[in-house]
């Protein structure tokens, strides 16, 4: 009897540390998995961090409300922000009347140091990589305004597209006269755009300039 007993005691201990052993392995192998998930938790957010894609915006200036349809439509293809430089005294029609050599536009354009001033300036470029700038041609040219805003801001380490609406002319010197004066950032050459644009031909001028 004492043997039996003997036997069924040693038994009992063998199934124990089996089941002991059984159970480590099993909360080893938990505590591994968890490791390794959290692991690749904090690197997928590493990740999406570091490939998030540069912010664009889409600056513009727009008198009658052409370059402002263009620079939308810019913004929502880009997923960018939009900012309206806004005149500090509103254009009117008389002020935009080319056929008077009078008129504000007329004067403000044949006169290279004009910098019309700007309502409420507040934007801020900082962590933009992309800047798209807009405005209409008047006289051949960008709009004294857009004088006013380019010396007033630092293009520091972005790229910068200009782009222009007119009736027929080109986007000329214009550009090319904004990254004098701007004197920072790496501007492209730009072009016109029709108010008419289609997606893809406007989408083809985003791909062109990334």
């Amino acid at each position: 009897m004492k043997r039996i007993i003997s036997i069924a005691l040693v038994f009992a201990i063998v199934f124990a540390f089996a089941a002991c052993k059984a159970n480590t392995n099993k909360e080893t192998t938990a505590n591994s998995g968890t490791a390794s998930q959290a692991q690749t938790t904090e690197n997928n957010g590493k990740q999406d961090t570091t490939s998030s894609s540069s912010k664009t915006l889409v600056i513009y200036f727009s008198a009658t409300g052409t370059t402002k349809g263009v620079a939308q439509r810019i913004a929502s293809a880009t997923g960018g922000d939009l900012y309206e430089i806004t005149p500090a005294e509103p254009y009117s029609d008389a002020d935009l009347n080319w056929h008077d050599n009078s008129s504000r536009t007329t004067k403000e354009q044949n006169d290279k140091s004009a910098r019309p001033a700007i309502a409420n300036d507040t934007v801020k470029l900082d962590g933009y990589d992309t800047i798209y700038i807009g405005y209409p041609i008047w006289w051949g040219e960008e709009p004294r305004i857009m004088d006013t805003f380019v010396e007033a801001h630092s293009f520091e380490g972005k790229t910068v597209i200009p782009f222009c609406t007119s009736g027929g002319s080109g986007i000329g010197s214009s550009g090319k006269n904004l990254a004098q004066l701007s004197k920072s950032g790496t501007w492209l050459n730009g072009e016109r755009l029709d108010v008419g644009i289609s997606d893809s031909d406007l989408q083809g001028f985003i791909n062109e300039n990334k």
